[in-house]
């Protein structure tokens, strides 16, 4: 138990704590927004009331997720203050300054256009009420962007240079476009998209399971397989450029996610390890079980490696990640989910193109439904996996070869830090539990089918009605 006096090991596990609970959220909130503009879309477009009924249920699960993630966001940004006061002195012109662009452009942008997608069905015209909902989704994607570029930085810092242990920006457009950049948030977009897909794919597959309103939830799914037929193939082909970027950028990362210990040199044709026991003490792995030849594909799609693939041993100890085995298995989860995904997708439309998803056959689909009640929480996981990998991999760096984690950590007393971890332990198990039952809560009761129409919404179109004039009541001697 010698963690609990160690300051740094402390913190790290706070900030891991913070980090995954929050990550939770906004996995949901960003992409069930792009949903809610598709389907308020198709309700402008279609005049189909079941659009709209769509748009106002899911909508409550998306409320719940924003407020969550909120209250989980913000105690974990203050951390850069209070537990990595180095860090945030030795970076903070930029990283500050990005983190700065998420709440002033992004988070303020969602909030601000929020309160008009959930409450102004009634008091504005229903394109201007569309264009809110439009404001929300790209504020909150926006918030990816800034996010995704600050934690890319610290990947690839470039843009400036390290003068006495401080970061000195010389340019901005440089350091925000670092070479991770790109990659990094569109990994990250397709895969909150695509998690947001097959939850809500996942909920109309058990209320169709349990022959709750199957043409209504039938259409949800559809939906979602119309989307996830391009979003689950990209995400795979992202994936893969970010693998291969890490190749060139952070071989020591690659290697831990392999568990490749001796150097593979060019021109081989290695194989490529499936499942394994690394043994980060004695710097090789205590069994596996390999795939001949298929190591060199997956990198370069290639027979043969064009570069050589450096092993941990290649580095000294301190200065290569550990924890090989949490890094090496977090990677072949999040992929063999990703792949999991597409191929349920993939299903799902063939079973579509054979009209086995009307209303009348959908719930003798029992197979594909409980295929998508499956992968409903299957998403965060992957997108959970897909962090350890690029931040347990990144150690023992949080600026990658420029600054040590070892040396980021606000030097605070170890039982301060060890009470306020158990108390954030204890406040997030809380919201936790809050969640599941107001979210289990919502979909129990599931969606209000007699839900009219917005009032300024005709039965028979979708125009705005158009206003009376009201002549002046004031005194005349008042009027101007």
């Amino acid at each position: 138990m010698d963690f609990l006096s160690d300051t740094v090991v402390l913190s790290r596990m706070q900030f891991a704590l913070t980090a995954i609970f929050h990550m939770l959220w906004p996995v949901l909130s960003t992409g069930m927004a792009i949903y809610l503009v598709v389907v308020e879309g198709l309700w402008l477009k279609t005049r189909n009331r079941d659009y709209y009924l769509h748009a106002r249920f899911w909508a409550k699960l998306y409320v719940l997720n924003f407020g969550i993630g909120v209250a989980s966001g913000l105690p974990m940004e203050f951390q850069f203050g209070t537990n990595w006061a180095p860090f945030s002195e030795a970076v903070g012109d930029f990283f500050g300054s990005i983190l700065g662009f998420e709440g002033a452009m992004a988070f303020m942008l969602e909030a601000g256009f929020l309160g008009i997608m959930l409450f102004g069905w009634d008091r504005v015209p229903p394109l201007m009420h569309w264009l809110a909902t439009i404001m929300v989704a790209f504020g909150a994607n926006l918030s990816t962007f800034w996010i995704l570029t600050a934690n890319s930085w610290l990947q690839t810092p470039a843009g400036g240079e390290f003068i006495e242990g401080k970061f000195i920006v010389s340019d901005y457009f440089q350091a925000i476009l670092n070479p991770f950049m790109l990659n990094s948030f569109l990994h990250m977009f397709f895969a909150t998209l695509e998690t947001s897909l097959f939850v809500i794919g996942g909920i109309s597959a058990w209320y169709i399971l349990n022959r709750r309103h199957p043409e209504f939830f039938g259409q949800s799914l559809k939906v979602v397989l119309a989307v996830a037929l391009v979003v689950a193939p990209l995400q795979i082909f992202i994936g893969h450029l970010s693998a291969e970027q890490v190749y060139h950028y952070q071989p020591s990362k690659l290697a831990a996610m392999e568990a490749q210990w001796d150097t593979i040199p060019a021109g081989s044709s290695p194989a490529w390890s499936l499942v394994a026991l690394p043994n980060d003490r004695e710097g090789q792995n205590k069994w596996e079980v390999k795939v001949p030849g298929m190591l060199s594909y997956l990198l370069e799609l290639k027979p043969t490696l064009s570069e050589p693939v450096q092993g941990l041993n290649e580095w000294a100890p301190q200065d290569r990640p550990h924890m090989v085995g949490l890094i090496y298995y977090s990677f072949r989860i999040m992929s063999g989910i990703g792949i999991f995904l597409a191929g349920l997708m993939g299903f799902s439309v063939w079973r579509w193109l054979r009209g086995k998803l009307t209303a009348e056959a959908i719930v003798d689909q029992k197979l594909m439904l409980w295929g998508w009640l499956l992968a409903a929480p299957m998403g965060y996981v992957a997108v959970e996996c897909g962090w350890i990998v690029r931040c347990v991999g990144r150690q023992p760096w949080t600026v990658y070869g420029e600054l040590r984690t070892a040396d980021m950590a606000t030097p605070l007393p170890a039982p301060e830090v060890l009470t306020s971890l158990l108390g954030f332990a204890a406040m997030y198990s809380m919201l936790f539990v809050g969640a599941l039952y107001f979210g289990s809560r919502i979909i129990r009761k599931g969606p209000n089918l007699e839900l009219p129409l917005p009032q300024s919404v005709s039965k028979d179109t979708l125009e705005v009605e158009p206003m009376q004039h009201q002549p002046d009541q004031r005194p005349v001697e008042t009027q101007q």
